[in-house]
């Protein structure tokens, strides 16, 4: 597809964009996501007011994508920076993330009224993940006077939801310490105390034996775990084994509390995951509550394209489901 014929494309996107309030553009939003808006080598999403561009294209053209963020520039005048992700580009410096135009990238946004901190060229990511909003809004909601633990829990934006929701403790772990930073800076801006112990750098099997060991217990548990990967402590398979890793955290889990189990699977398909979440209830002590959807706008419109696999019963390939939780 040439430069021209993506236009229209583009310009579609840029009539649905959200309304945003103020001088100062605080929110985060996705606003065109190419898989299903038809150009599947490209995902523009906006944080604050910086532009990331996501280039999947096999073979990028630095010409094409320059063509790209000047016609969002051109609608988006308050654009202060843009940022080039790419995927298949050759040094990590390109795959982390490359000024485009403008100077500094926002270092924080704003949603359902928490800030959360960024790092927008810290990672292949943007270290901030909008498929998740609607789950953050029903932490915010649902977390009053909860104690939580958030395992994969990245540069813990789910665990800081929770906190804004009136959680009396999150405990946030990761293996990587530089996420679990940022997760710092997001209670920072926030007010919100930053007891370290409660920032575990640490591989997801060793600290759930040790919380285990000590008999803790959480009012809700969030496993969220990346699709794939190994350590010397074990390996996470969310294509063939969601229900081993949903059975470590059981145990951890407080009577009358809630997992939230999300997986991110493209090849999964949404009744599968189905029949491993009916198949980890049967014996009456897990139950399904909600799922929780994708946001309509991160999935994007129209939609020419089609999933890889089914989502349904759930709206995009970020599968999330709330279970409620009995002891024995």
């Amino acid at each position: 597809m040439t430069f021209d014929e993506l236009v229209p494309l583009l310009d579609k996107a840029l009539a649905s964009c959200p309304t945003l309030s103020g001088s100062r553009h605080e929110e985060a939003f996705r606003l065109f996501n190419g898989f299903y808006q038809g150009f599947p080598d490209l995902v523009l999403d906006v944080y604050g007011e910086t532009l990331v561009i996501h280039d999947y294209a096999d073979q990028p053209n630095p010409e094409f994508i320059a063509q790209v963020g000047k016609h969002i520039q051109s609608s988006l005048h308050w654009l202060r920076a843009g940022v080039i992700k790419t995927r298949n580009g050759l040094t990590q410096s390109a795959k982390r993330g490359e000024i485009l135009f403008g100077e500094r990238p926002d270092r924080k946004i704003k949603e359902h009224g928490v800030w959360y901190a960024l790092d927008l060229t810290m990672n292949r990511d943007a270290s901030f993940y909008l498929d998740t909003s609607n789950l953050r809004k029903w932490l915010v909601e649902n977390m009053r006077g909860k104690s939580v633990l958030n395992t994969f829990a990245y540069t813990g934006s789910l665990g800081v939801a929770a906190l804004a929701g009136g959680a009396t403790r999150v405990v946030q772990t990761d293996l990587n310490k530089q996420f679990l930073n940022l997760a710092k800076d997001s209670n920072s801006l926030n007010g919100f105390p930053i007891h370290k112990p409660d920032f575990l750098a640490q591989d997801f099997f060793p600290v759930v034996a040790r919380l285990k060991s000590t008999q803790q217990l959480f009012d809700c548990i969030i496993i969220d775990p990346p699709f794939f990967s190994t350590t010397e402590r074990g390996k996470v398979d969310l294509l063939h084994e969601n229900e081993r890793l949903i059975n470590k955290v059981r145990p951890l889990i407080a009577h009358n509390g809630c997992l939230i189990a999300i997986n991110n699977a493209i090849f999964l398909s949404g009744s599968e995951y189905m029949r491993v979440l009916e198949n980890i209830c049967k014996d009456g002590y897990l139950s399904i509550r909600e799922l929780i959807p994708v946001p309509e706008d991160f999935i994007g419109r129209p939609r020419p394209g089609k999933p890889i696999t089914d989502p349904a019963p759930f709206n995009h390939s970020t599968k999330i489901a709330i279970l409620d939780v009995k002891r024995k």
